[in-house]
């Protein structure tokens, strides 16, 4: 039944749109700024008769970037000083009038910038910065006390940090990586001293910091633009054209303060912004909260119970041969013990070259978190019959296939059933960093929340996790309630 229900969650978005609209996957990183420009791009292509699909908060960069290339999505707002410094950053000689050849190359159009410099800065609160006379970055060389909290993608990028670090010689040491939605937070509570900013960002006034000179002209502009696969019909890029030269900073901003500060939908804020400029009425509908549960709690399913029964199909077979052949058994445990220790966004990462973004990737990963515990109790249980009971077994002449059958896996039920609640339960939990690769499941409200600062966003996707993983661990203990009571009669 569970499985039933995961695979028409699954299959339910792949429902084909009409014959007389492309389909059309408009994505956006998990910063507010990217989803507001998603919402914007997708909300003119349906204004245009296209059936569209607004990928939120898929992942940073890079992700994005595989996404479109590979053809998972259709468009996706990005930066020029992005697209120079961290997609082709082994090219130093490329300028921004490059990109559009550049881009060409790879199947990826650009539109010219939306109208607005969205650049990296550092900042501190403006009271600390008065009282330590600091006005650019080349004035946090004399304070190498100071403590910074940098985004976790600001950290790696080639435009980042490090290179940071280096062209202005900065002495701290006390550098954390963190959530950059998070990092407001901190310097609020004076937990950090510096943290990177967006320009634009509505944070800055809310918590009264102040963005350091880039005195020595580190950074370059990032400016905002639409990438978009080329194979897109002509029409679909006509209409994200429309959005070239119709912002500006100013503009931004106060389109981030209604969704960061104000607690606006980013459809509405959207639907406003294109009423405004276009005429473009209705637009977008944000979910229900009950429609968003719904949903959430279908793809979570999905998630959990095609990876639980795959794994189950595979693991125990699999806990077979390793009692019956204990050398092959070793290498077993042994590599499905070596995949759980691999951190699960990690092991989501290394999902997404071979199998894109989505639901896929995260149900493989998961399922290969499952093998070990139903693996391990599987290869336990069978090895802890009592001799005796094998042997009447044997005695009674049954063949080895009937011996598993109808002896060996009724007493091990127990064991068995204990490994597969122990990966379901996992799995429920784990399943919520799917949103991270557009997997959906009730990590999309976590996600959400972290980003705006919202409890009770972030309480929406964790209650029901939390109450799914208590459910699961209830229905199977009665099933093995009914397996203990039927092995012992057997």
């Amino acid at each position: 039944m569970l499985l039933g229900i995961a695979l028409l969650a699954i299959g339910a978005p792949a429902v084909a749109p009409t014959a007389t609209a492309q389909r059309i996957v408009v994505a956006s990183k998990t910063f507010t700024e990217s989803v507001i420009l998603g919402e914007i791009a997708a909300g003119i292509l349906e204004a245009d008769g296209y059936q569209v699909e607004h990928r939120r908060e898929l992942g940073g960069t890079r992700v994005l970037w595989n996404a479109i290339t590979r053809g998972e999505i259709d468009a996706y707002p990005e930066y020029t000083g992005t697209i120079l410094r961290e997609l082709f950053a082994d090219e130093p000689g490329l300028a921004a009038s490059d990109l559009p050849a550049r881009l060409a190359r790879e199947g990826v159009g650009i539109t010219q910038p939306l109208g607005f410099n969205n650049t990296y800065v550092l900042g501190m609160r403006a009271d600390q910065a008065r009282e330590l006379g600091i006005e650019s970055v080349s004035d946090l060389v004399q304070h190498p006390e100071l403590r910074l909290g940098l985004s976790t993608e600001f950290m790696d990028r080639a435009d980042g940090w490090r290179g940071l670090k280096a062209a202005y010689e900065l002495p701290q040491r006390d550098v954390r990586a963190m959530h950059h939605s998070l990092s407001y937070r901190a310097i609020a509570s004076g937990d950090v001293d510096v943290i990177d900013l967006y320009s634009t960002d509505a944070e800055i006034d809310y918590y009264d910091l102040v963005a350091l000179e880039d005195d020595r002209g580190y950074f370059p502009r990032y400016d905002a633009v639409i990438l978009y696969r080329l194979d897109l019909q002509r029409g679909a890029v006509a209409a994200l054209e429309r959005l070239q030269r119709k912002f500006d900073e100013a503009q931004m901003i106060r389109l981030s303060v209604a969704v960061k500060i104000d607690r606006r939908t980013e459809s509405d804020v959207a639907n406003e912004w294109l009423d405004r400029e276009f005429g473009i009425a209705g637009g977008r509908v944000a979910e229900k909260p009950f429609e968003r549960m719904v949903v959430r709690t279908l793809e979570h399913l999905a998630l959990v119970g095609i990876s639980l029964a795959a794994a189950i199909a595979t693991a125990i077979p699999l806990g077979i041969v390793a009692v019956l052949r204990p050398r092959i058994g070793r290498v077993l445990l042994g590599t499905a013990g070596l995949l759980q220790t691999i951190p699960a966004l990690a092991l989501l990462v290394f999902m997404i070259p071979w199998f894109g973004i989505g639901a896929l990737p995260a149900i493989v990963a998961l399922f290969l978190y499952s093998l070990l515990p139903i693996l391990r109790n599987t290869h336990a249980g069978l090895l802890s019959i009592a001799p005796d009971e094998r042997e009447s077994a044997i005695a009674l002449g049954l063949p080895t296939g009937a011996r598993l059958r109808l002896v060996e896996l009724p007493l091990a039920a127990r064991s068995i059933l204990a490994g597969i609640k122990t990966a379901a339960v996992i799995n429920v939990g784990t399943a919520t960093l799917g949103a991270l690769i557009g997997a959906g499941g009730y990590g999309e409200p976590i996600l959400t929340g972290i980003r705006l600062d919202d409890l009770g966003l972030i309480l929406e996707g964790a209650i029901p996790a939390a109450l799914l993983a208590l459910v699961v661990q209830g229905g199977f203990e009665l099933i093995e309630r009914h397996f203990v009571r039927w092995g012992k009669t057997a």
